[in-house]
């Protein structure tokens, strides 16, 4: 095995791990705001790209519409987000975060700051840098990758399994 293959077979192990640490530490953690560890990047994607239909937020954040669905009505029972009529269809709506929203989000926001701060609190300010710039360019370029690893996947996967496209 070259470097280049051990490099990334550690990324690969240590993607793996860094999912089972947080996922752990999530179900640890169940914020005092109320707000279930799943519907974060709900509640963050609405307040970063503002309102939204909720198959659009499905969309932005990688989900099914059932599962933003669920994870809506947790937000909109605790009124972290509401629903008001789509100004350019009356008939839809659009999701929208509430002041108390806005709240829990900043207090969510520093909590992950002051956590972030303690796992890179023996880091230089540029090894802080340069790992915050090599992570946006691996999500961004995983991101840009994902389509043709899922199609990839699915014509493994039919390869396999004796069927056409997936079915």
């Amino acid at each position: 095995m070259d470097v280049d293959d051990e490099a990334i077979d550690t990324i690969a192990v240590q993607l793996t791990r860094l999912q089972r640490v947080r996922e752990r530490t999530a179900a640890q953690i169940r914020t005092a705001d109320g707000v279930d560890p799943a519907a974060f990047a709900v509640l963050f994607r609405l307040l970063q790209d503002g309102p939204m239909r909720s198959g659009a937020l499905a969309d932005a954040v990688y989900s099914d519409a059932s599962t933003v669905s669920r994870q809506v009505a947790h937000l909109v029972e605790r009124e972290l987000v509401r629903r008001m009529a789509d100004p350019t269809d009356g008939r839809a709506s659009v999701l929208v975060v509430t002041e108390h929203g806005r709240s829990v989000c900043e207090r969510i926001r520093r909590r992950r700051h002051e956590n972030l701060t303690r796992v890179t609190e023996s880091w230089t300010p540029a090894d802080r840098a340069t790992f915050a710039e090599l992570l946006r360019q691996f999500v961004d370029d995983f991101d840009r990758a994902r389509p043709g690893m899922v199609a990839a996947l699915r014509e493994s996967h039919a390869t396999i399994t004796g069927t056409e496209n997936g079915s």
